[in-house]
């Protein structure tokens, strides 16, 4: 059972379209969610930087 309900949400579409006015930004919006991954990098760069005082 807990697999087939596994095998729903997989095979299921979570992603939305954006509607047709705003095709033009629709690779933009694909990378807007790892920005956040990028500064929690530049906070181990930083406390590199700064020997992790």
């Amino acid at each position: 059972m807990f697999y087939t309900n596994v095998e729903t949400l997989l095979n299921t579409n979570c992603f939305a379209l954006l509607p047709e006015a705003y095709a033009p930004f629709d690779p933009l919006v694909d990378v807007l969610p790892i920005i956040p991954l990028l500064f929690l990098l530049l906070a181990f760069v930083w406390q590199a930087a700064v020997k992790f005082r």
